[in-house]
């Protein structure tokens, strides 16, 4: 054998190597557009921990990105922004690319955060012996991230299945975090539909009872009959099609967040994020951690089942995506390849 074929066949035998190297952009160049405005709702909830990771470990400048971070009060802002065009892409509810595809106004997720919703209803202490079922809500008061988020039809779904109709219930937008805490505490708000830590922070407190849970595995199973997929970045399709080395960074500091989270101990999460995200208290944040961990995406990838669960979730609890539900396209919402790539092999 000469010295050029046995040169070749070591170049071939490395190629599966390289092709399976954590985080590498595999036909990939550097992103066309290195500065993003990236658009989120209620960023130091739980739900968007994936991408205070990524922000705070360097993943995204890793991966070649600047990215600006504009935090708003719940997920339908963040879809405003991208709508209105000051953001290049949001990381929010999956369910809104299907909300938006049945308005006629394509968007598409390409890596996820969680493959649970990660929410919970609950309702202040001294009301809760009133409340045997969502049928006894009628005309009570939700504390929700924004109008138009996911927390806002988690509680409207509920209600549906007591036969009550999305105005038998008042829903406030109370933001995420310690302004949620705030709201039960002043009793503004007869119950809240939110992310952790507040949830769990209020329980420590004693002051909710949780009635509809889907901060466990276990939780989405009963309620969804599987996975329900929850935040992820979405964007306008142009940013997958025109710049997908642009799209593929963001992606990989996703996944890089994703798995890291997978393993990491629940202080050095605590540690990770910014010090107000801890509601004051670091034990209490660990505890929400370690309860909702299974529900984070282990590699950014939609679950087989996560897209057709979703679209029940809001045929059930919205009548106009119940009598559009024949025309919409699953497959136009959603697309693995990016975490694909990103995806670490072993």
């Amino acid at each position: 054998m000469t010295k050029l074929h046995m040169r070749r066949r070591a170049i071939l035998a490395a190629a599966p190597a390289l092709i399976a190297a954590p985080y590498v952009v595999r036909a990939q160049g550097k992103p066309e557009k290195s500065k993003v405005v990236l658009a989120v709702g209620g960023k130091s909830a739980l739900y968007y921990l994936s991408l205070t990771v990524a922000e705070r470990k360097g993943f995204f400048k890793e991966a070649g990105l600047d990215v600006e971070i504009n935090d708003f009060q719940g997920g339908s802002k963040s879809l405003e922004a991208l709508m209105g065009g000051s953001a290049d892409v949001v990381a929010g509810a999956y369910e809104h690319t299907i909300r938006m595809q049945q308005r006629g106004q394509p968007i598409k997720g390409f890596a996820l955060i969680g493959r649970g919703m990660q929410l919970a209803i609950g309702m202040r202490k001294d009301v809760a012996d009133k409340v045997k079922g969502p049928a006894d809500i009628k005309g009570m008061k939700f504390g929700i991230t924004a109008p138009g988020s996911q927390t806002q039809m988690l509680v409207t779904s509920w209600a549906a299945k007591g036969g009550l109709k999305a105005n038998d219930i008042v829903v406030i937008g109370v933001g995420a975090g310690a302004s949620v805490v705030a709201a039960i505490e002043n009793k503004s708000v007869d119950g809240i539909s939110q992310a952790d830590p507040a949830l769990t922070i209020l329980q420590e407190k004693d002051l909710i009872k949780i009635v509809l849970d889907t901060r466990t595995m276990k939780g989405n199973q009963e309620l969804f009959g599987g996975s329900m997929p929850a935040a992820c970045l979405y964007a306008q399709p142009a940013l997958l099609t025109k710049t997908p080395n642009t799209a593929q960074a963001l992606a990989t500091a996703i996944v890089r967040a994703d798995e890291w989270l997978q393993t990491a101990k629940p202080s050095d999460v605590a540690d990770t994020v910014p010090t107000q995200y801890l509601l004051g208290d670091k034990a209490i944040y660990e505890k929400a951690f370690a309860n909702v961990r299974e529900t984070i995406s282990p590699d950014g990838m939609m679950p087989p089942d996560g897209p057709a669960n979703c679209l029940k979730f809001l045929v059930d609890g919205d009548p106009k995506i119940a009598a559009d539900r024949a025309k919409i396209k699953l497959e136009d919402t959603w697309t693995n390849e990016f975490a694909q790539r990103a995806k670490k092999h072993s």
